[in-house]
């Protein structure tokens, strides 16, 4: 017979928890594995909101095995490490982000790449090497194997310095891999949700000109005055949309909802590349010919391997770069869910987990 989330490890916890797919969470209590060899134990103190909880909260991907307990943008201290560990003491400030796990013998592993490991272990929602359910960071504390366990830099704040976990990640690594770190070239970023804001304040921090793309102006000021975007373009805009054709050399899109590509194809110079990094739920429509007849590429990124993360953190703490956050109370969560879902937040909500989560 199985054993409840509450016995089936020695060590008690405590989260929310989604039960089915209305996505509404509530407390929940489980269990943690023991502090092995290679383990970090960490007390969690903050951790960011990513539309993929929601999508998973709602199972809206169609995978989600309840409960859930999300949340994968992590950041807290470290309250035990086992024997083996080397890189991390008591007391210092640790994230952790997407995955706890990989086999660690594949390809991608071999070339720290675990993010696209076949036997990746993600954070939640996930199975783990000892064969039991992964839960994520709406909760009081978790017991990860160092390799998945990352520095957080003194001068990064803890609370705005977590959605960089997930959302820095998931911009900076595409960026490094396609070549989106030229001063001077033009990148287009589609949406300006959490995604999309780090990728402007990244795409700054390597002297890129920055055009944010949306479907609608009322983020141009902040886009501009509070982000640091060299312009604003907005699609439903025929008149200006016709002027910037041609114009990019590259756009992250980041946009989540199901949303036309070839208005986006159109901005791109020949040889540009769109990256694609919103998970819409439905598959979008790819029209070839604007690819044929200017050379373009579509392509796609899923975060990023342990060593390039760290290196992303390190990278923004050189710049300065955190997200911009609404602190909320864990009871707030899923008021936060509702406003998420329409993307009413400035720019990504993080739980202040260690000043509000009680039984």
């Amino acid at each position: 017979m199985a054993k409840s989330p509450e016995g089936e490890h020695p060590h008690k916890a405590f989260g929310w928890a989604a039960r089915d797919s209305s996505g509404t969470l509530s407390p929940f209590h489980f269990s943690r594995r023991e502090n092995g060899d290679e383990d970090v134990t960490v007390k969690i103190l903050y951790c960011g909101v990513c539309h993929s909880d929601l999508h998973t909260a709602k199972n809206e991907w169609g995978f989600t095995n309840y409960p859930v307990v999300p949340g994968h943008e992590i950041v807290g201290v470290a309250t035990k490490v086992g024997n083996n560990v080397e890189k991390f003491k008591v007391g210092d400030k640790v994230g952790v982000g997407v995955l706890v796990g990989s086999c660690k013998r594949c390809e991608p592993c071999q070339q720290d790449l675990e993010n696209y490991c076949p036997k990746v272990t993600l954070t939640y929602n996930s199975i783990g090497q000892d064969g039991t359910k992964t839960y994520g960071g709406y909760s009081d504390m978790i017991v990860v194997d160092q390799r998945y366990v990352l520095r957080f830099p003194d001068n990064l704040p803890l609370d705005a310095g977590a959605p960089l976990l997930c959302a820095g990640i998931t911009v900076y690594s595409p960026m490094k891999y396609y070549g989106m770190t030229e001063a001077g070239k033009h990148l287009g970023v589609a949406g300006l949700g959490g995604l999309g804001h780090v990728a402007v304040k990244i795409g700054k921090a390597f002297g890129l000109k920055v055009t944010v793309i949306s479907s609608s102006s009322k983020k141009e000021s902040e886009a501009i005055n509070k982000l640091g975007a060299d312009s604003f373009l907005v699609t439903s805009d025929p008149a200006k949309m016709k002027a910037a054709m041609g114009t990019m050399d590259f756009i992250i899109d980041t946009i989540s909802a199901v949303h036309p590509l070839l208005p986006l194809l159109s901005l791109l110079k020949m040889n540009g590349k769109l990256v694609t990094v919103g998970l819409p739920d439905k598959p979008l429509e790819l029209p070839i010919f604007p690819l044929v007849v200017g050379r373009k590429l579509v392509g796609g990124s899923d975060i990023g391997g342990m060593k390039e993360t760290q290196e992303m953190l390190d990278f923004c703490a050189k710049h300065n770069i955190a997200a911009d956050i609404e602190l909320i109370r864990m009871e707030d969560v899923n008021t936060a869910m509702e406003r998420l879902a329409k993307s009413d937040v400035r720019y990504r909500f993080v739980i202040d987990v260690g000043n509000s989560l009680s039984q």
